[in-house]
């Protein structure tokens, strides 16, 4: 093993707590639409995705390489406390956004904390714009779109070839697949985002001078993180859980398989070409699009809002936490020394936060507080009304939020329907 200094050590320590964080606030990505649907259990989908993300961590190192050698200039003098700062900041933010049940990004939290620390200590020079522009903003924006549309496009498509079938049945064929699309998810995951961290801790030896320049990262490296990711997966983002399975649009299985495939297809050829993009984002997006591929589908556009609001600020909150790190640990040893236990409190705050309305495999499942579907989701309905028993698995949807009513049957009649729609059409944000 390189040698490691003490600051390393902590470094490495920082971004393997990171690569914890990411795992558990990224759980829902790939387990969200299944555990919702009753595909599979709560634990046993996390178990499974978090096995599938180790697998994951060693099929690739292009995102590493990213990150270790895009992003940063390696030659600026850029030293390990200024990535330890960067991690302080991406590890806060992920924390809070977990707190309010946000599927926000860890990806961009990241690269916020990175670029906020950079500049603060060394300056804007030290920050390769084009890498930033070309890999990480660019895919930021397109990548939800994309995967968006295309989950649109499946779920019309899986709706128009299984409309003479038996629902019951193809929901059984449906489960079985969005078993399986929710595994290639849960690699994909894997060889996108545990290689951030990799990135990272490649970066933290080069600049402690324990690694070459555009070395890539050792075998004990790539263990650890893929070991960390998984840990932090089984742990189960419960809350983000419950947000992208019930709180953006009510899930069906047909539009769960048709999401899960069209999330992993996006993230496996980002990770394939080198873009650190936020799986985050691309599986949101693929929800959104489910939803509205499916006649009389709900998309919360409130919660949808809230979503999108929290991805444009992770990257300046994340900036400005870790710039204030850096500015603190560039003191010396007593700075990062103040910056750890800051950041050991804060985590603390937020942990006891979460503890008063707990959210675990017991509950995930249950509906927080409904809303309206806005004005977009009830113009639609109107003129595509829900069709009728279109529920599954026991559940019919309330006409006025869309929210699932636990207990009753997917019943109801042509007019029934009719009157659904046009009373949702006076829903207003």
């Amino acid at each position: 093993m390189e040698h490691i200094t003490l600051l390393i050590g902590i470094v490495i320590i920082t971004a393997l707590v990171f690569d914890f964080t990411n795992g558990f606030h990224d759980t829902a990505n790939a387990m969200a639409t299944t555990i919702s649907t009753g595909a599979l259990k709560p634990r046993t989908a996390v178990a499974m995705s978090a096995v599938l993300n180790l697998i994951g961590a060693f099929l690739s190192i292009e995102v590493a390489r990213t990150i270790s050698g895009g992003i940063i200039d390696e030659g600026s003098g850029i030293r390990p406390e200024v990535i330890f700062a960067g991690l302080v900041g991406a590890i806060i933010w992920n924390l809070l956004t977990w707190l309010a049940g946000l599927p926000s990004s860890s990806s961009h939290a990241l690269f916020g904390g990175l670029i906020g620390a950079t500049v603060a200590s060394v300056g804007f020079g030290a920050v390769n714009a084009d890498a930033v522009v070309m890999k990480v903003l660019i895919p930021a924006v397109a990548a939800p779109l994309v995967a968006g549309i295309a989950a649109m496009v499946a779920t019309r498509l899986t709706y128009r070839l299984a409309r003479n079938q038996d629902e019951q049945e193809t929901a059984k064929g449906y489960r079985a697949g969005q078993i399986a699309s929710a595994a290639l998810v849960s690699l994909a995951h894997g060889t996108n985002d545990a290689q951030k961290t990799m990135g990272v801790i490649t970066l933290a030896l080069i600049t402690g001078g324990a690694l070459a320049p555009q070395a890539d990262p050792p075998m004990w490296v790539i263990v650890s993180s893929g070991v960390a990711i998984a840990l932090g997966t089984y742990l189960g983002g419960w809350r983000i859980i419950r947000t992208m399975g019930k709180g953006l649009t009510d899930i069906q299985p047909p539009q769960g398989f048709a999401a899960q495939t069209g999330a992993a297809t996006v993230i496996l050829a980002s990770s394939h070409l080198g873009f650190a993009l936020s799986t985050t984002q691309v599986c949101s997006g693929s929800v959104m699009g489910s939803g509205l591929g499916r006649k009389g589908g709900v998309v919360r556009w409130s919660t949808a809002g809230r979503m999108v609001a929290a991805w444009g600020l992770t990257l300046p909150a994340a900036g400005l936490v870790a710039a204030a790190a850096a500015l603190l640990a560039g003191q010396g040893t007593w700075g990062v020394a103040a910056v750890a236990v800051l950041a050991l409190v804060a985590c603390g705050a937020i942990w006891a936060l979460s503890r008063r309305k707990p959210v675990d495999h017991t509950n995930v499942n249950e509906t927080a507080a409904t809303e309206p579907p806005g004005v977009v989701t009830a113009a639609l309905r109107t003129v595509s009304p829900p069709p009728v028993g279109s529920a599954v698995s026991g559940e019919a949807s309330d006409a006025a939020t869309g929210a699932p009513v636990a207990g009753v049957a997917a019943q109801g009649t042509a007019p029934q329907s009719a009157q659904a729609g046009q009373s949702a059409a006076k829903v207003t944000v």
